[in-house]
């Protein structure tokens, strides 16, 4: 029987090579679609050459990294430790997601398809207490975007390193994300695919995509990180092209077909 599965690439807007990387994948049908950094330098300069491929647009919630933003960035750690003691300034917190959003409708036009986080952070408690509440406001009346969640990994095969990594992020949040959101009526993924430690090159990437297929459910969300070249400043870049090769091969297409997996369109979220 065939699955069908969202294959979604994060960091749009990140710099010219992730933003590359994407918009090639795009035209050649292999992402759902891409999430954007509404505050990365090349976000705004792109976004019509990503609009034409057609794909869905997201927007990639933004707590840890700096792009020189008006508004809270914290350390990874920092996050995590505050939120799970519910010590984030909430009115901050709030205000940023606003401002976000706003961003992100200014420069592509319309409210974003989807939602998802960098490094995950929208799972984490009172990010999701404020994200869920302000997209519900904003958007009941139009069509609330999917949202995707880390839960329910597959992981299957996996060293097990790689395996805790999986169930360390669907331990931050994910559960709770996905009843709170479900609830509330926002569509999300099945299930989870594309944690890793970003090392490897072609042969390990090849290697995890190839367990990922064989045993995602329909309706699984992939997560990846292509980029068409390597950033000076992108610590993960040689990877990123890695998953780049990979996504955009020929053997891609081989285990699609042999494991009978399609990607989704980006008409179908």
């Amino acid at each position: 029987m065939k699955r069908e599965i969202h294959i979604c690439a994060d960091d749009f807007g990140m710099n010219a090579h992730v933003n590359a990387g994407i918009v090639s994948l795009a035209l050649r049908r292999r992402l759902t679609g891409t999430s954007c950094l509404v505050d990365g330098p090349l976000f705004e300069q792109d976004i019509a050459q990503l609009q034409a491929t057609g794909i869905k647009i997201g927007l990639h919630l933004n707590f840890t990294e700096s792009l020189g933003q008006d508004g809270p960035v914290w350390p990874l750690r920092t996050i995590i430790a505050r939120s799970l003691v519910r010590s984030l300034p909430a009115m901050a917190i709030a205000g940023a997601i606003e401002r976000q959003l706003q961003r992100f409708e200014r420069v592509t036009g319309h409210p974003p398809h989807y939602i998802d986080g960098h490094q995950h952070v929208h799972q984490l408690p009172q990010i999701r207490s404020a994200l869920l509440p302000i997209l519900q406001r904003r958007y009941a009346d139009i069509q609330l975007p999917w949202i995707r969640h880390g839960g329910n990994v597959r992981s299957a095969g996996f060293p097990l390193a790689l395996k805790a990594k999986a169930y360390t992020i669907a331990l931050l949040g994910a559960g709770p994300l996905r009843r709170e959101a479900t609830a509330a009526g926002f569509p999300m993924n099945n299930g989870f695919c594309g944690v890793y430690d970003f090392s490897g090159g072609q042969e390990a990437y090849l290697r995890w995509v190839g367990l990922w297929l064989a045993q995602c459910k329909n309706g699984d969300a992939l997560m990846c990180h292509p980029a068409k070249g390597h950033a000076v400043n992108d610590t993960l870049g040689a990877q990123r092209q890695a998953e780049f090769a990979v996504l955009s091969s020929d053997a891609l297409e081989v285990m699609l077909a042999g494991e009978r997996v399609q990607v989704v369109g980006g008409n179908t979220f």
